[in-house]
């Protein structure tokens, strides 16, 4: 029962994420549900979330380490370098109302 509570935890994160948080693209906002992002990030953020207050530079290192195909993967891209300032920051104002929530 706590996986199907866990499991759903995770899916409702990565659907605020993926409502709220984009990538720019030659001035174009994908968002990260469209980019098929969004739950890749929850997976990783909800245990840190859990496990108290999450430092914004916690979360900055996760993107740097989470790799973006680009061009049919000839290249990867880390993800902070596609997330513009602000939507960094609505992901940090994301995680913040949802851990509040917790």
């Amino acid at each position: 029962m706590e996986s199907t509570t866990t499991n759903e935890a995770i899916e409702k994160l990565a659907a605020t994420i993926g409502e709220n948080v984009y990538i720019d693209v030659a001035k174009w906002h994908l968002y990260l549900r469209d980019a098929h992002l969004h739950m890749v990030l929850a997976e990783q953020l909800y245990p840190q979330l859990q496990g108290g207050k999450l430092a914004e530079n916690q979360v900055l290192d996760l993107l740097k380490r989470t790799p973006v195909g680009l061009g049919g993967g000839k290249i990867q891209v880390p993800l902070s370098d596609l997330l513009p300032a602000q939507s960094q920051q609505h992901l940090m104002e994301v995680l913040e109302e949802y851990q509040r929530e917790m």
